[in-house]
């Protein structure tokens, strides 16, 4: 699932290309990924709507349009939004840059939903899975609904001060990769950034968010900021599934250190990365240099 370096690469690059446009049409072939509200009512009322500003919260992407009106996507597992031109060709769409990634990587092929907009480019989500959310409505309702209402605070902002981190673990008996991931807590960490934050902290994945010393609960917030900041700088993370707009990988999951290398030595202490299920998760982890 697309975490907070993703969905902000995602954001940031389409910034300049969609804000100011207006939407011109509408198409999908899987009418579940609208969540709100009915599949005919979206297309009815978003067509003819300009876009004024995009933003992330949390993993959500929100595109604002005008009237008061909000677009929120949640990419969930599989999914990631392109920017670019497509046809339908045999019932598929498929793009009409056939030397771009867009065409040659297979990820992106996965079109069901999409924007025209007024400039000829459309804003296509690509959903191997079809578990995406889309939800559109009249602002406010969206901020306030329970999809962004009961998020935490973002990790990379200023209301996500030491003094808070140090007040959840403290509070919590959870293991503190299960913490790091609960996005009432703190909003935008998954599976990926919370194995690679607990291994630059030295600090095992199953261990008591409450049985952490000061210092390393200290060490792990600073890591979170190191880690997050690093994974944007790279563009994010695709091993699997996520792509950023252009169709492109990103670089961050070469420079990856414990997340799914299991068996592999840890580059730090040359140990052997584990892989144990936390919760329903995996998390991979050093047992020799993570304690």
């Amino acid at each position: 699932m697309p975490e907070l370096p993703e969905v902000e690469t995602t954001v940031r690059y389409l910034k300049d290309k969609i804000i100011g446009q207006k939407i011109v049409g509408l198409d999908f072939d899987t009418p579940n990924l609208i969540k709100k509200p009915s599949p005919e009512e979206l297309k009815r009322q978003i067509v003819g709507k300009k876009i004024t500003k995009i933003e992330r919260k949390g993993k959500n992407i929100l595109i604002y349009l005008n009237q008061d009106y909000l677009l929120l996507i949640h990419q969930k597992l599989t999914g990631h939004l392109l920017y670019g031109k497509w046809q339908k060709e045999k019932g598929k769409w498929l793009p009409q840059e056939k030397n771009s990634p867009l065409f040659l990587d297979r990820q992106n092929r996965f079109i069901h939903f999409l924007l025209f907009l007024a400039n000829g480019k459309m804003l296509a989500l690509s959903d191997l899975r079809k578990f995406a959310k889309i939800i559109f409505a009249k602002k406010e309702e969206v901020l306030n609904s329970d999809d962004l209402k009961t998020l935490g605070p973002e990790p990379l902002s200023k209301e996500f001060t030491l003094a808070y981190f140090q007040k959840i673990c403290q509070k919590s008996n959870k293991p503190i990769k299960t913490l790091l991931m609960d996005q009432k807590l703190i909003s935008g960490i998954g599976n990926i950034y919370s194995d690679e934050i607990l291994w630059q902290a030295k600090i095992s994945p199953l261990r008591k968010a409450n049985s952490l010393k000061e210092k390393e609960i200290k060490v792990i917030y600073q890591k979170i900021k190191v880690v997050l900041k690093e994974a944007i700088k790279l563009q994010g993370t695709s091993i699997v599934d996520y792509r950023k707009p252009d169709g492109a990988k990103g670089e961050m999951d070469k420079f990856l250190k414990v997340y799914r290398k299991e068996g592999q030595k840890c580059p730090r202490c040359q140990g052997i990365i584990k892989r144990v299920v936390i919760n329903g998760r995996s998390a991979h982890f050093c047992p020799k240099c993570q304690k």
